[in-house]
C-alpha cells in the first residue's frame, strides 16, 4: 500500500505548514507528511534538544526548513505569506510543564502570542483552507478527580504550562467565532492530546528519555510521581487524529472545533512506577533502575484522563496501538538507535509502515 493513498490521498501535492517541526512530534508529523507527498514547510526554533529526533533524521533535506520564533509575528505572517500554505499544523510551543515554573513568561507568550499571530497572519492568506492546533489534554480545569475530561468541561491551569494551553484554546474560539466563522473562511480546530510517547524523544524531565539516558549511562532513573497515572499514547496515534481530522475539515465545516485524542480504557490508570517497569521488562533490564526523587516541590496533577468518544464516534478514530505494543514500539526505536544510529530514517519510516498495516488490518477510515 503507498503511503501517498492514506488519508483519501488529500495530502499528496499539497503545501503543508508544520510549526514546531524541529520537535519530537513535530518532526513524526513532517517526516509522515513528506512521505504522503506533501510540500512541507517547517517553521521552528532550533531543534530543542541533544540529541534531537529532526537532526538525527537529517530532515532539513527533505523538507523548507525555516528557522523562527512563534513570537515574531511579522516574520510568521510573511513566511505564511510567501508559501501559501493550504493546511497548518500549529504544534510549536513551550511544552515542559517543569521548564514552565522556569520560564513562565516565555511560556505564556510563546503558548498564547504565538498562536494569535499565527490565526491573525492566515487571516490574510487566501490559500489556508483549515488549521489545526494542537494544544494539550492539560488544558482542562483539573478538579482532581478521576473523572476523564470531555470537550466541553472549562479550561484552566494550576500551572504556567497549563494556564498557557488553556488560554490558546480561548484564543483560537475567539478567532473562530469573529473571524473565521463564513462558510469560505479557513476552518480551525484544536487537539487535546495525552501524553505521547515513542523514539526519539529526547527532552528533559520525561519518563521515557530519562529512562533511555540512565540506561545508557548505567545510572539510576529518579522518577518524580511513581503512583501518577498518565494517558499514555503512542506518538503516531495523535498524527493520524490530526491528519484524519484536516481531511475532515476540508470536506465539511462542522468538524472545525475542539477534540481530545486519547488512549483506550486499558492505559488510562497505568501509572509512572507501572510504565517504567513495563518499559524496564522490555528492555530487558532490572526495574530496580528506578530511585523516587524526593525533592519535589512543584505541583503536577495526579490524575490525568481524557475522554475520546467523540472522536471515536464522529471521526471513526481508534487507537491502532494498545499499551504493550506501544512500549514495544518505543523501546525498539531506541535500541535500534543506540545500535544502528545510521539507519535509523529508514526504521522510523517503517515504524509508519507498520503502524499503518495495523490500521489497514482494523479498517480504519483513514486508511
Amino acid at each position: 500500500m503507498s503511503l501517498e493513498n492514506l488519508f483519501s490521498g488529500i495530502f499528496k501535492n499539497k503545501t503543508v505548514l508544520v510549526t514546531g517541526h524541529t520537535g519530537f512530534q513535530g518532526t513524526w508529523l513532517s517526516l509522515w507528511l513528506k512521505s504522503l507527498g506533501s510540500n512541507v514547510i517547517g517553521y521552528a526554533l532550533e531543534p530543542p534538544t541533544q540529541p534531537s529526533l529532526f537532526k538525527t533524521l537529517s530532515l532539513e533535506r527533505d523538507i523548507k526548513h525555516i528557522i523562527g520564533d512563534l513570537r515574531d509575528k511579522e516574520k510568521l505572517s510573511s513566511i505564511i505569506s510567501q508559501n501559501q500554505p493550504e493546511i497548518i499544523f500549529h504544534l510549536g510551543a513551550q511544552a515542559l510543564v517543569r521548564k514552565s515554573y522556569a520560564e513562565p513568561l516565555e511560556t505564556l507568550e510563546t503558548n498564547i502570542i504565538g498562536t494569535a499571530n499565527l490565526l491573525e497572519a492566515v487571516r490574510y492568506c487566501p490559500s489556508t483552507k483549515v488549521v489545526v492546533i494542537m494544544t494539550s489534554d492539560k488544558c482542562y480545569d483539573n478538579t482532581r478527580n478521576e473523572r476523564p475530561h470531555t470537550e466541553n468541561d472549562p479550561m484552566g491551569g494550576f500551572d504556567p504550562y497549563s494556564a498557557s494551553k488553556a488560554s490558546s484554546e480561548i484564543v483560537t474560539t475567539a478567532y473562530r467565532n469573529s473571524f473565521f466563522s463564513k462558510i469560505t473562511s479557513p476552518r480551525i480546530a484544536t487537539i487535546r492530546a495525552g501524553n505521547v510517547i515513542g523514539g526519539g524523544d529526547w527532552a528533559k524531565d520525561r519518563l521515557i528519555p530519562d529512562f533511555v539516558r540512565a540506561v545508557i549511562r548505567k545510572e539510576k532513573i529518579k522518577v518524580r510521581n511513581p503512583e501518577y497515572t498518565r494517558p499514555w499514547q503512542f506518538v503516531l496515534e495523535p498524527l493520524s487524529g490530526i491528519l484524519w481530522l484536516a481531511v475532515k475539515m476540508i470536506q465539511e465545516s462542522k468538524y472545525s472545533e475542539a477534540w481530545n485524542f486519547g488512549p483506550s480504557s486499558d492505559s488510562k490508570q497505568f501509572t509512572v512506577k507501572m510504565m517504567l517497569k513495563a518499559i524496564s521488562t522490555e528492555w530487558g533490564i532490572n526495574e530496580s533502575i528506578m530511585e523516587e526523587n524526593t525533592n519535589n516541590e512543584l505541583h503536577e496533577d495526579k490524575f490525568l484522563n481524557i475522554d475520546s468518544s467523540k472522536a471515536e464516534k464522529f471521526l471513526g478514530l481508534k487507537l491502532v496501538y494498545n499499551l504493550q505494543e506501544t512500549i514495544t514500539e518505543t523501546v525498539s526505536w531506541y535500541k535500534h538507535f543506540t545500535e544502528q544510529k545510521n539507519e535509523i530514517k529508514n526504521f522510523s519510516i517503517e515504524q509508519i509502515k507498520n503502524y499503518t498495516d495495523h490500521a489497514k488490518q482494523l479498517n480504519l477510515s483513514w486508511t
